[in-house]
């Protein structure tokens, strides 16, 4: 749990670095498109970051494996989806392309583990 909250906390951090190169650096710099894949990449990255960190403090107060099996996949989804954009952006790397909705898939998975874990939740 300590390595999940560590890597949600350095994402979040690292996407507002990122958001705000992206906004001053990159906007006269990288062509439209690979500017999108920059700000989407950093927008999903921030939006998971901030879910990673609720599934931890919601298993703080209640130990259901679900909501760690949520983060995990979380993190990995930030790996792919917003890794691979991340190198779209600033390389021609095509190949990478591919792995995008892999890391979607992740984001996918940890919301539908936030679901189970739901499910499972007694009042």
């Amino acid at each position: 749990m300590k390595f999940l909250l560590m890597f949600a906390s350095c994402g979040a951090a690292l996407s507002v670095l990122l958001g705000a190169f992206g906004a001053h650096a990159l906007k006269d710099t990288l062509p439209a498109s690979s500017l999108g894949y920059f700000q989407t990449a950093v927008q999903y990255q921030m939006t998971h970051s901030l879910g990673m960190l609720a599934f931890l403090v919601f298993y703080a107060y209640w130990k259901n494996e679900w909501l760690i099996w949520g983060a995990r996949s979380f993190a990995f989804g930030i790996l792919f989806f917003s890794g691979s954009l991340y190198i779209l952006a600033f390389t021609n790397l095509k190949w990478v392309g591919p792995i995008t909705p892999l890391g979607g898939l992740c984001f996918v998975a940890g919301w539908v583990c936030l679901l189970v874990a739901a499910y499972e939740y007694e009042d």
